[in-house]
C-alpha cells in the first residue's frame, strides 16, 4: 500500500492505493486544506495533524510525496516546500519510508507524456483506477503518486506477467474506446 502526497500548505492531495491482484485500486483520495487566513504554523500544524492521522488509519508500506522542483514563482516553491517538508516528518515520525518522485516523472509513468497537464493526469488515474468520477485535481495527483511508485516497485500484471504499466494503459484506453 503508498499513501500518496501532492504537497501544498493551502490544498494537500492525498491518495492510497492498494495492489489486489493484478489491479491497483484506490482505497481513498481527498484534498487537506487549511485556512488562508491562519498564521502559517498553525496552518502548517494542521497538515501535520491530518497526514498523522492519514498515516495511521492506513499504515502505508511507503509515502510518496511530489518532489518539490524550483518553479519561476518562488513564493509557490516555498509554500510546496514546507508542505512537503510537513509530509517528510509525518512519514518519519510513523516510521515509514519515503521515496520522491518529480511531477514529470508521475506524468510520464501515468500519461505517457512527461509534460501533460492536471486535466490528462485526472483522466488516466480515473481510467487505470476504475474510478466512477474523476477526482479532484490534487487527489489525482496524489493517486498518480502513489500508483507511480507501485508500478515501479512490482510491475502490475493486468492481461500478462511482466507487461506492467504498458498494458494498464492500454487496457484503459480500449475500455475508454468501448
Amino acid at each position: 500500500m503508498a499513501l500518496g502526497i501532492d504537497p501544498g500548505v493551502s490544498r494537500c492531495g492525498y491518495g492510497v492505493v492498494v495492489r489486489r491482484g493484478g489491479e491497483l485500486v484506490a482505497r481513498e483520495a481527498g484534498t487537506l486544506r487549511t485556512q488562508a487566513g491562519d498564521d502559517l504554523g498553525v496552518r502548517l500544524s494542521a497538515l501535520a495533524e491530518a497526514l498523522a492521522a492519514l498515516i495511521t488509519r492506513h499504515r502505508p508500506g511507503v509515502v510518496v510525496v511530489e518532489r518539490v522542483l524550483f518553479r519561476r514563482n518562488a513564493r509557490t516553491a516555498m509554500s510546496v516546500g514546507q508542505a512537503s517538508g510537513v509530509a517528510l516528518v509525518a512519514a518519519a515520525r510513523a516510521g515509514i519510508p519515503v521515496v520522491e518522485v518529480s511531477p514529470s516523472e508521475v506524468k510520464l509513468a501515468v500519461t505517457g507524456d512527461g509534460a501533460a497537464g492536471k486535466d490528462r493526469v485526472q483522466a488516466m488515474v480515473t481510467r487505470l483506477l476504475r474510478l466512477p468520477s474523476p477526482p479532484s485535481a490534487d487527489a489525482a495527483d496524489a493517486l498518480a503518486l502513489a500508483c507511480c511508485h507501485l508500478w515501479r516497485a512490482a510491475p502490475v500484471p493486468v492481461a500478462e506477467p511482466g507487461d506492467g504499466l504498458a498494458r494498464a494503459v492500454a487496457a484503459a484506453l480500449a475500455r475508454e474506446a468501448r
